[in-house]
């Protein structure tokens, strides 16, 4: 019985097929992806961004506060401050109105506040309300009375500290009448050296008052209810400081003299000859 016998050259053919087949199923099957081309599974993606997040608060959280100034002594820059005011007109509009004249000074001390003194004097005469008419009312005996009562006046009795800013509260003084009137003050700025050698700093304070209670009691009653000017007074202060000269020079005078002790160590500690 003849045996079966594949030639030489169809075996070669049969392999190379089969080995055809093998590469085709497996471009159809799809190849493994590489790790280098692997999506990052969204967990891995979650906890990379909120890793990013906490590193990011760490930072902002351990970035320093801005250290506290020595105590110092300050003017207003009255040219750069606002002593405003408005009050409610027939009751259905507001009336501004601001101080030109006034002077004041504060000492600083922001490492105690119990040190911090503000004291203000403020010319009545000075008041303006964009309207001639109205202003001179204002100075007359049955508001402001200025010929009587040139002057009003603000001296603090305590500073605290409010959020970010302080709370400021002191005797303000009109027409020889002195009540509490508590402002709010946003925190103060940074000090800042101006083209001219100065240093300055600022803030904004707010506040309201009742101005019957300083005497200030004219009104008028309208025909359908209500009076012509609110009692309530919002008081509206823009500040600017001008860090005084002498203090200054006092600070600098002072650093000297701090320098000039630690050096004195080492000069008699030097070797005689």
């Amino acid at each position: 019985m003849n045996a079966f016998r594949l030639s030489p050259l169809f075996v070669t053919m049969l392999t190379a097929g089969l080995l055809s087949a093998g590469c085709d199923e497996q471009k159809t099957g799809g190849t493994a992806p590489s790790a280098t081309t692997q999506a990052v599974p969204p967990a891995t993606t979650a906890t990379t961004a909120t890793s990013a997040a906490a590193s990011a608060s760490a930072s902002v959280a351990a970035k320093p506060a801005t250290p506290a100034l020595p105590p110092a002594d300050y003017d207003f820059d009255v040219a750069h401050s606002k002593i405003g005011f408005t009050v409610k007109h027939a009751m259905v509009s507001t009336a501004h109105g601001a101080f030109k004249k006034f002077t004041g000074t504060v000492h600083i001390d922001e490492t105690d506040l119990t040190k911090t003194v503000v004291n203000l004097d403020i010319e009545t005469d000075s008041i303006d309300t964009a309207e001639a008419k109205r202003d001179t009312h204002l100075k007359s005996p049955e508001f402001f009375d200025v010929k009587k009562f040139p002057k009003m006046t603000f001296k603090s009795k305590t500073v605290e500290r409010s959020g970010d800013g302080y709370k400021v509260t002191g005797d303000l003084t009109i027409k020889d009448v002195t009540k509490p009137v508590t402002l709010t003050l946003d925190a103060l700025s940074p000090e800042v050296k101006d083209p001219w050698g100065g240093l300055r700093r600022g803030t904004h304070a707010a506040g309201t008052l009742n101005r019957t209670d300083f005497g200030l009691k004219w009104n008028a009653a309208l025909e359908a209810g209500g009076v012509m000017v609110s009692e309530e007074v919002k008081l509206d202060i823009d500040i600017e400081l001008t860090k005084k000269k002498d203090a200054t020079a006092a600070g600098s005078a002072s650093a000297s003299a701090s320098a000039a002790a630690t050096a004195a160590p080492s000069a008699s500690a030097a070797p005689k000859k």
